[in-house]
């Protein structure tokens, strides 16, 4: 009997094999490919980088860098990438703040009536709440309208800078806009803006005592005119409130 024998294998490329260099990947692409997919990455690499470093020199605490590209990072943070450094500091916010509004209302028949408070802050809440794409405007706009006009305005509602009558008619714009032009069967001839702080209770293992009494702050009345209806969000309808 002769011994058997082993054939050997079929690796050749006329034989049936694939060659040892011919698998997938980058390397299996054309040299264009191979270029535009090496560009593609390194724009993916600097935009993170210009992003990341935007971010931080935002929410870092007052440097040299930050100091002279303050107004660049700025345009580039402002709105959609705004982080609340506040939510990290020693002192985070301790308050839940809601702006509510009420009109002046004339009737047809020359009388006036006051509707009652409107909690806008609250509408901005449900349209969020469940919401898995929500409004940058029902998260941000209101919030930040009022942030502004705090912070350009003193305890007595006066401006105490040049951007304090820009607050205002931002403020008013935005309320405008959600009440609508009329209300209640009548014309909205003034609006008035009040918000609503309330402290956050202390966790129930702290021995630290809060008062959770909500404080008002009531801004003066606003006489509105047509216009002011025209430039914020789209009005809410006539509903009674």
């Amino acid at each position: 009997m002769e011994p058997a024998t082993i054939s050997p294998r079929a690796d050749g490329p006329g034989e049936g094999g694939g060659s040892a260099d011919s698998g997938g990947g980058i390397a299996s692409l054309s040299p264009v490919s191979r270029f535009l997919v090496a560009a593609a990455v390194s724009v993916a690499v600097v935009a993170s980088a210009v992003h990341l470093g935007a971010v931080f020199l935002h929410v870092a605490p007052a440097n040299t860098v930050s100091k002279q590209y303050d107004a660049a990072v700025d345009d580039y943070v402002y709105p959609e990438f705004e982080q609340n450094w506040k939510l990290f500091a020693p002192n985070p916010l301790q308050q839940n703040v809601a702006v509510h509004a009420r009109a002046e209302v004339l009737l047809g028949d020359g009388r006036r009536t006051t509707t009652g408070w409107v909690d806008l802050t609250a509408e901005d809440f449900r349209a969020v709440r469940h919401n898995p794409a929500p409004s940058h405007i029902n998260q941000n706009e209101l919030r930040r309208a009022w942030d502004f006009y705090v912070n350009s305005h003193d305890e007595e509602n006066r401006p105490n800078g040049t951007r304090g009558e820009l607050s205002s008619q931002y403020v008013k714009n935005i309320v405008c806009g959600r009440l609508g032009p009329r209300l209640n069967g009548g014309e909205v001839v003034r609006i008035q803006v009040r918000s609503a702080a309330t402290p956050v209770a202390s966790p129930k293992w702290s021995s630290e005592k809060v008062n959770t009494q909500t404080a008002y702050r009531v801004l003066p009345w606003w006489t509105v005119e047509p216009e002011d209806f025209g430039t914020a969000a789209p009005a809410a309808g006539e509903d009674a409130r």
